[in-house]
């Protein structure tokens, strides 16, 4: 199984340093070029590899962690997704839900990705407390997820368990994942919360 993050600010760099800490290789990508941020990414670890984004996209699991704004551009790096499984990071706060066509917005970012399967993932925390260690406590940080294909969720699970989260699904995109969707000036009811599950 092969990994990559698209964008590389700070969501994407938190989530660089939970597959650095797991020993996980994972690719980075931004629509830059990848010398642009080698050093950065040397610096989290050696796990972590600068590509291209037509190079990076070839990675079975992909992490979308740039601005809601920028998904179709990253969507137009293959002509299909079909056998991948795309992790929306993104948040559509201030987007009107009429751009949106009333729809969830992974709902909205799922219609860009032909082909490929979404999971709505590790988006509720904020970049400073993703970045931290999810042992907390003698428990480990929770991150939920959404998905209208099961296997996709499951596969998203056992990543998030492997990097050491405790991952909570949460059902469909049409209800579980308005509860951690940020959309015109409301924030989902789950957004912000830091919960942590003791085994």
């Amino acid at each position: 199984m092969s990994y990559a993050i698209i964008g590389f600010g700070k969501i994407g760099q938190a989530l660089a340093k939970a597959f650095a800490r797991s020993g996980i290789e994972v690719s980075v990508a931004t629509t830059r070029d990848p010398e642009s941020f080698a050093s950065a990414a040397a610096e989290i670890g050696t796990e972590i590899i600068p590509k291209k984004l037509a190079d990076a996209v070839k990675a079975d699991i992909i992490f979308l962690a740039v601005r809601f704004e920028s998904h179709p551009d990253v969507a137009k790096a293959l002509s299909t997704w079909q056998g991948k499984t795309i992790v929306d990071v993104t948040n559509a706060y201030g987007v009107a839900p009429e751009e949106l066509g009333g729809q969830p917005s992974s709902k909205f970012v799922a219609q860009a990705f032909t082909g490929g399967r979404l999971v709505k993932g590790f988006n509720h925390l904020v970049a400073a407390v993703l970045d931290q260690d999810p042992r907390v406590h003698d428990g480990r940080r929770v991150v939920f997820l959404a998905s209208d294909d099961d296997g996709a969720a499951a596969e998203i699970g056992v990543l998030a368990e492997n990097l050491d989260f405790a991952p909570i699904k949460l059902g469909g995109l049409s209800e579980g994942g308005l509860l951690v969707q940020a959309r015109g000036n409301r924030w989902g009811q789950l957004i912000f919360k830091d919960l942590i599950k003791f085994d």
